[in-house]
């Protein structure tokens, strides 16, 4: 159950490759048809519904041997099957064995997906997108999509299962990379693993936006036309409910203390690509996916605290493809530690 099946992409190492490129291609493709693909292990989030995810090793047992847990998020597409595929890709490549990484994929589905795999009325469920931003669950109950993600890092604290454990890295896509930008913010299950003294790292690829703290945009023209452009997830502004019981000033403090690793791949400079948030929120932080991140982060830079803890990696002849990325030198130094990216500072 635990270990990877003879999926689409999965018979084998050998074909990561291909499965490299039906991951790329599927960023083009559209949101709104089924998965073809649901993962095969499940975790219980609060008692409120079931997290579908994928897991490198069985975590129902004692793992002494994990010192490192990769959680990695998919794209807008909910293809967590192939990302699963990626983050082996990233495992061999940066040659570990499988006995000391544990690699973890949740799956964020919608109705859609439900309906036409027959699961479980307890499968938790969201809207196409609203997991990106950390909204409740359509059913079985209002469970946000942070919340699942606290309840991973909450297992990943029990000491009866993982005595060893020394750094958590929370890494997403696209959309996924969304998720681990505003997780990184928002976020309260670091707060049990530094209890247990482990570390935390939040790497976040290509996203299509960001959440700002300040009501100011590189497009001020745009912004100035853009009704909502400062609510949550665009800014802080109308902020979800998992959000309520801190400031702006709490949150920011929080996010610039966190470790963060921003890749941003040359390439991603398509103001059409099919995926891309082209609302006018989104336009206001820039035409495309690397102007907008470097924008974000000489932004964020320049406020009060700083950023000492964030790194911005420039992740050269690599567009919107979540395979490349996380599996480039850069990507298996944010991921691994693996020496060799050269934006490294």
């Amino acid at each position: 159950m635990f270990i990877m099946r003879a999926l689409s992409c999965f018979a084998a190492i050998a074909l990561s490759l291909a499965c490299g490129r039906a991951l790329a291609a599927d960023e083009d493709a559209p949101n709104r048809k089924p998965v073809k693909v649901v993962a095969d292990a499940r975790l219980a989030v609060g008692g409120q519904g079931m997290l579908p995810l994928y897991l490198s090793s069985d975590w129902s047992i004692p793992l002494p041997a994990i010192s490192r847990a990769i959680i990695v998020l998919h794209g807008r597409l909910r293809n967590a099957d192939e990302y699963y595929m990626s983050a082996h890709t990233a495992q061999v490549a940066a040659g570990d064995d499988g006995k000391s990484a544990l690699m973890i994929v949740p799956q964020f589905l919608a109705e859609i997906d439900i309906e036409a795999h027959k699961l479980p009325a307890d499968t938790l469920r969201w809207s196409l997108e609203g997991w990106e931003g950390g909204d409740g669950a359509l059913a079985p109950n209002p469970v946000s999509s942070f919340e699942a993600l606290d309840a991973i890092l909450a297992k990943l604290s029990d000491r009866r299962i993982f005595p060893n454990l020394k750094q958590v890295v929370v890494a997403g896509h696209s959309g996924g990379g969304q998720v681990a930008q505003r997780y990184a913010i928002a976020g309260k299950g670091e707060a049990m693993l530094s209890r247990q003294h482990i570390d935390v790292r939040y790497v976040v690829a290509n996203p299509s936006s960001y959440a700002y703290f300040s009501a100011e945009r590189p497009v001020p023209a745009i912004a100035a036309s853009c009704s909502g452009y400062n609510n949550w997830k665009y800014g802080m502004d109308e902020r979800p409910p998992y959000l309520a019981d801190a400031t702006p000033a709490a949150l920011e403090q929080r996010y610039v203390d966190r470790d963060v690793i921003y890749l941003l791949g040359t390439l991603d400079t398509n103001p059409e690509h099919p995926a891309l948030d082209k609302s006018c929120m989104a336009k206001a932080q820039g035409p495309y996916r690397y102007a907008r991140g470097h924008a974000y982060v000489d932004a964020i830079a320049k406020r009060d605290h700083g950023t000492p803890n964030h790194r911005v990696w420039d992740v050269a002849g690599v567009g919107h493809d979540g395979d490349k990325m996380l599996t480039s030198k850069c990507g298996l130094a944010a991921l691994f530690d693996i020496p060799g990216c050269g934006a490294e500072r």
